[in-house]
C-alpha cells in the first residue's frame, strides 16, 4: 500500500503552499479590516486580488474531476489540496474558486443540468463571475429529514410556480449571487423520496424576497456568501428551469451532498493543522508559572492527542476519497458518513485546545481560532447533523449481521 501522493498532486501542493505563504496568510488581516468597514456580505478588494493571482498560477476549479470544467483531479488528488485551503477557510477556498456552496452547485449543474442550464449558469460560475445559492433547509420543518420540506413547486402550463420559505440558504447574501437552486415538492402524494424536485430561480425573479442574513455564532460567514432567509411567493419560472426530471430532487440532493461532505472534511483537516501549529507556537513562546507552556504536562498531552486525532481523521478521509474514485459515491456511503461524524468532532476538539492555550486571545479577533471553531461547530449540523449520520451508519452496520 503506497501512501505517497502522485507527482501532479505534489506539484500542486507545492504551488498552493507557496500561494498561501506568499499571498493568502499575509492577506488575512487585510481581509478582516476590509470586511469590518464595508458591506459584510460583499467580497473584499483583497480577495479579488487573490483570485487573480490564483488564476495566474493555475490554481483554479481544482475540485471538479471533469476536465471539461475543472482541473480533472480525482478526489484522492484533490483531498490534500483542499486540506491546504482549509488552513485559511475564509479566504483560500474562494480564492481558488473552490468555495461552498458554489462547488456543490457547479457539480450539480455539471452532472444533472441541461446544456442550456450549463451554458447560462455553470460557465459564469466556473469563471468566478457570479455566485449561487442552494435553497433546501426550511424554518418550519425539521430539515434534518429532507423529505419534510414543505415548499411547493407546482406546474402551470409552461411554468413552475414556487411558494415557500427557506433559510440557511448558503450564498444568497452575496451581492454577486445571481441564481438560486430551490428544492421543493412537485408531488406530495408520491413515494416520500420521489416527491421533491429542483428548479433554477434567478435572484431577480418577481416574488423572491430575501428577508435577512443569518449569523453563525455572531459571524456573517461571508466566505460562503452568507446564509439567507428567503420567501418565495408565487414565483414563476420557465418549465425549462427544472433540473433533471420531476421527482428526482431528493436523489440529486444526495448526489450533491456526498462530495460536499468530503470537501468539508478535507478542509477541516487543514483547519485542525492550523490550530495545532498555532498552539505549538504559543506553547513555545508563552511563560506561565515560571516555565514555557510547552513544558506543562497537560499542554503536551493536548499536542500529542491532537496529532493522533488529525492523522486518524486524515487517513479515513483519504480512504473515503479513494473509494469515491474507485467504487463511486454510493459504494463509499459508509465512509462518507463516518468522516462526516468523525472529522468535525476532531477539528472541534483540536481547535478548542488551541483556544485554551491562547486564553483570552483565543476567543478574540486577534487569532483565527474563534472563527475556525465557529465554522467547525456549524459543520456538525450542516449537510446533515451528527445524529442522522450516526443513525444511518448504525442501521447499515446492523443490516450486515441480520440472520
Amino acid at each position: 500500500m503506497d501512501f505517497a501522493y502522485d507527482a501532479r498532486t505534489e506539484e500542486l501542493r507545492g504551488e498552493l503552499t507557496r500561494f498561501l505563504t506568499e499571498h493568502v496568510y499575509p492577506a488575512e488581516p487585510v481581509h478582516a479590516e476590509q470586511a469590518a468597514t464595508g458591506d459584510p456580505w460583499s467580497r473584499t478588494p483583497v480577495l479579488a486580488e487573490l483570485k487573480a493571482e490564483a488564476r495566474k498560477r493555475g490554481l483554479w476549479n481544482l475540485f471538479l474531476p471533469d476536465p471539461r470544467y475543472g482541473a480533472g483531479l480525482t478526489n484522492l488528488q484533490y483531498a490534500p489540496l483542499a486540506e491546504l485551503t482549509g488552513r485559511s477557510p475564509h479566504l483560500a477556498p474562494e480564492a481558488v474558486n473552490c468555495a461552498a456552496p458554489d462547488t456543490g452547485n457547479m457539480e450539480l449543474l455539471a452532472e444533472f443540468g441541461s446544456d442550456a442550464q450549463r451554458e447560462r449558469w455553470l460557465m459564469p460560475l466556473l469563471e468566478g463571475e457570479i455566485r449561487s445559492a442552494f435553497c433546501m433547509t426550511e424554518p418550519e420543518v425539521a430539515s434534518s429529514d429532507a423529505t419534510n420540506i414543505a415548499t411547493r413547486i407546482t406546474r402551470d402550463g409552461d411554468e413552475y410556480v414556487i411558494n415557500g420559505r427557506k433559510w440557511w440558504s448558503s450564498g444568497a447574501m452575496d451581492p454577486r449571487c445571481e441564481i438560486f437552486i430551490v428544492m421543493g415538492k412537485t408531488d406530495p402524494d408520491a413515494d416520500r423520496h420521489r416527491q421533491q424536485s429542483m428548479v433554477l430561480v434567478p435572484r431577480d425573479t418577481p416574488g423572491v424576497t430575501v428577508r435577512r442574513g443569518m449569523h453563525v455564532f455572531g459571524y456573517t460567514d461571508g466566505t460562503h456568501g452568507g446564509h439567507a432567509e428567503i420567501d418565495f411567493t408565487d414565483v414563476r419560472v420557465p418549465a425549462a428551469n427544472l433540473i433533471g426530471a420531476e421527482g428526482t430532487g431528493f436523489a440529486i440532493a444526495q448526489a450533491r451532498l456526498g462530495p460536499g461532505r468530503i470537501h468539508h472534511c478535507m478542509r477541516l483537516i487543514g483547519m485542525a493543522e492550523r490550530a495545532l501549529e498555532l498552539l505549538c507556537r504559543r506553547a513555545n513562546d508563552r511563560i506561565a508559572f515560571g516555565r514555557p507552556l510547552a513544558e506543562q504536562g497537560v499542554v503536551r498531552e493536548w499536542i500529542a492527542e491532537s496529532r493522533v486525532r488529525i492523522e486518524q481523521a486524515r487517513l479515513l478521509v483519504l480512504k473515503t476519497a479513494w473509494l469515491m474514485d474507485t467504487v463511486g459515491n454510493k459504494g463509499a456511503h459508509t465512509e462518507i458518513q463516518a468522516i462526516k461524524i468523525a472529522t468535525p468532532a476532531m477539528a472541534e476538539w483540536v481547535i478548542d485546545k488551541a483556544i485554551q492555550g491562547y486564553g483570552g486571545a483565543g476567543v478574540s479577533q486577534d487569532t483565527p481560532l474563534a472563527a475556525l471553531w465557529a465554522q467547525t461547530r456549524t459543520l456538525r449540523l450542516a449537510d446533515g447533523p451528527d445524529e442522522v449520520h450516526r443513525n444511518s451508519l448504525a442501521k447499515r452496520e446492523l443490516r450486515r449481521w441480520l440472520p
